[in-house]
């Protein structure tokens, strides 16, 4: 369990940053970037729970919340000679289990949905609005995360864990807009 006693350490007033093994980087480096816009989505998501009214759909974004959480320890932790990226006592890793939970989630939502006529623009109920958003930002934390993953070794479940997790809040939006059937579909040229 953590513990927190203290909010402020001071320790990053030189622009640095621990990671999980007492290992230091710059606050810019690529990792802490994907690290910070993964908790950016964790805050997009929060926002959003605020707006919906199912239970259901609150639980299972709680559920993601935290996984988020474990997301950004397993980005926070440095890869090991040889690493499999296995969750052990010790470590925390995004695993096959959390990804797939994540795919059933989508074929159960996508069941319902209307079929795709066109393109969707982000709006519509203003709880589907808040996850079309936390959807953006999924993108960007998952972008940040490739990107980091091009010069150090990246957990490959935690990249397909914010891939997924972009798929899915994609197809929860549609879902909030009464399965699609309010969604506002984008025109090509329209405003020619």
């Amino acid at each position: 369990m953590v513990k927190l006693n203290k909010i402020y350490t001071k320790t990053g007033d030189d622009g640095s940053t621990g990671l999980v093994d007492g290992s230091r980087l710059q606050k810019n480096d690529s990792r802490m970037t994907a690290i910070g816009e993964v908790d950016e989505l964790n805050s997009a998501l929060g926002v959003a729970i605020c707006t919906i009214s199912d239970d259901r759909l609150v639980q299972a974004l709680r559920v993601i919340q935290n996984d988020l959480f474990d997301l950004g320890a397993d980005l926070a932790t440095p890869a090991q000679e040889n690493d499999d990226f296995a969750p052990s006592d010790m470590v925390l890793r995004v695993t096959p289990s959390q990804v797939e939970r994540l795919e059933a989630e989508i074929d159960e939502i996508n069941e319902r949905l209307e079929p795709l006529t066109s393109f969707i623009l982000p709006g519509g109920d203003p709880s589907a609005a808040a996850i079309h958003l936390a959807r953006a930002v999924a993108r960007r934390a998952e972008r940040s995360a490739v990107a980091a993953a091009q010069s150090m070794a990246i957990n490959p479940k935690a990249l397909a864990y914010v891939n997924r997790l972009s798929d899915y809040l994609f197809v929860l939006g549609r879902h909030l807009n009464n399965d699609g059937k309010v969604d506002i579909l984008w025109v090509p040229g329209a405003s020619r």
